[in-house]
């Protein structure tokens, strides 16, 4: 089949805008749901604790999140938002909210807002080695989370564009 330059162009800016909708994407957006079975019920929850989240109701998305984690405990992102959750809530949820960041991270290593957060709770907790082991791993994944990351560390964190952050550094 021959090949026609303005066909190759199309081809070339239709992958070019596909890989700039999926880098835009982030984390904690909603999911596309699948149909039929336990994920597509482990996904409506998920998506329902992200609107949660994003009002800030963290008690409300935490149980989502566990709704879609108990239809599907293979879901990376329910469990990071849901260590956001907790985390948001307060102290008491920290010990919890770390064994879910981790299990995160034992499903999807490449999940760069769980590093972030992770090194989030390392620094909140005093934990500053493995919090700097975060962002050395975040570095490569997100330079932009990283450098956010880092502020926190350094405690220079602001208000401005420091979505997802604690609320001592919100």
């Amino acid at each position: 089949m021959a090949r026609t330059p303005g066909l190759v162009a199309a081809v070339i800016a239709a992958t070019v805008a596909v890989g700039a909708a999926c880098a835009a994407a982030v984390e904690s957006d909603p999911l596309p749901v699948p149909t039929g079975g336990a994920r597509e019920r482990a996904v409506a929850a998920y998506n329902e604790g992200v609107k949660r989240m994003l009002e800030k109701r963290y008690s409300a998305a935490q149980e989502k999140f566990e709704e879609a984690l108990a239809a599907d405990e293979r879901l990376a992102e329910a469990h990071n938002n849901l260590a956001f959750s907790l985390r948001m809530q307060g102290p008491r949820g920290f010990t919890r909210a770390l064994r879910h960041y981790d299990r995160a991270l034992e499903l999807r290593p490449d999940l760069a807002r769980a590093y972030m957060y992770r090194g989030v709770l390392f620094t909140q907790l005093g934990d500053l080695a493995r919090a700097r082991a975060d962002h050395a791993r975040l570095l490569a994944l997100d330079p932009g989370l990283a450098a956010k990351l880092d502020a926190v560390i350094q405690g220079r964190a602001t208000t401005d564009g420091y979505e997802g952050l604690s609320a001592q550094y919100e």
